[in-house]
């Protein structure tokens, strides 16, 4: 009897150490329409799935464990994935490096001009990645250049979308805030990063032409965002320099219904004092919409 008990409990315990996500926790590659996409997941299958999508230049690790881990305790699974030239993901040197300067001008002269890739395909990985699941419908996470996209999945396929959370991100239109001089020059300044130690912490700066060019090539998204119909959370931070507060303000004024959440002390970031508070919302969120 003892022994079947202590069996019993070590078997618990595996069951709770499986759905503890760690960011070192391995990935699985898959092909999706000819890109080699990596992603994990945490949580119970049966669970109400959320997928999270990280922004520009960064792999899924950068949403870290805490918010993983919270969404996951309140009883949601959650399914992360790297964007494509990220992470475990595919790099795609194979499809050259923009010259930033020249799309910036030829964007600018409103001249139209070709991205190697687009937010809608990177869109279609995540929605690849809920196919080889058998999700059919998730809640959708997206966080700066990952809410563009996952407002580009709420728009486009909303038959997917239980509800779209669209944090420190914007709708591209063009009377919004300009990002700081100095968010500017560290733009500038990506070439020179070491990429090897960018790379331990989740950031792939040889993915940045090709990233923003794809969110140069969307463009203004207002329409797009505009014919949103999911339930909709919004959260910025009050000191974002890169997309200042107006562009989750306005992503909130074109979704109708929307809720829009404003934090102090945060800013193109989800700082640790912070973090709590914008998890406790996200919860709350899911939570409503399950009642």
């Amino acid at each position: 009897m003892k022994k079947l008990l202590l069996i019993v409990f070590i078997w618990l315990g595996s069951l709770s150490l499986y759905s503890d996500y760690s960011i070192d926790q391995p990935t699985t590659s898959i092909d999706i329409n000819g890109v080699s996409i990596a992603y994990t997941s945490a949580g119970e299958k049966d669970d109400p799935p959320v997928l999270m999508i990280m922004g520009l230049m960064a792999s899924h690790k950068v949403w870290g464990e805490e918010i993983v881990n919270g969404l996951v305790d309140s009883g949601y699974r959650v399914i992360l994935f790297d964007n494509r030239d990220t992470g475990e993901s595919e790099n795609l040197d194979r499809l050259g490096k923009p010259n930033l300067y020249w799309k910036f001008a030829m964007n600018y002269l409103g001249v139209n001009f070709s991205s190697p890739y687009t937010l809608n395909d990177m869109a279609l990985d995540g929605l690849g990645v809920l196919d080889h699941l058998d999700i059919e419908k998730a809640h959708i996470v997206g966080a700066s250049m990952g809410g563009m996209i996952a407002q580009t999945i709420a728009s486009g396929y909303p038959e997917r979308t239980k509800s779209l959370i669209s944090i420190m991100s914007t709708t591209g239109a063009p009377h919004l805030s300009s990002m700081s001089e100095r968010n500017e020059q560290n733009f500038s300044n990506v070439g020179e990063i070491d990429r090897e130690r960018v790379h331990a912490y989740g950031f792939y700066p040889e993915a940045m032409p090709r990233q923003v060019t794809a969110i140069m090539k969307a463009g203004d998204r207002s329409n797009q965002v505009r014919s949103i119909k999911a339930s909709t959370l919004i959260q910025h931070g009050i000191n974002d320099t890169l997309l200042p507060p107006d562009h989750g303000e306005h992503t909130a004024e074109l979704i109708q219904g929307s809720k829009l959440e404003i934090y102090e002390n945060m800013g193109h970031n989800l700082p640790p004092e912070v973090l709590p508070l914008v998890i406790e919302d996200m919860v709350s969120f899911f939570d409503g919409l399950q009642e």
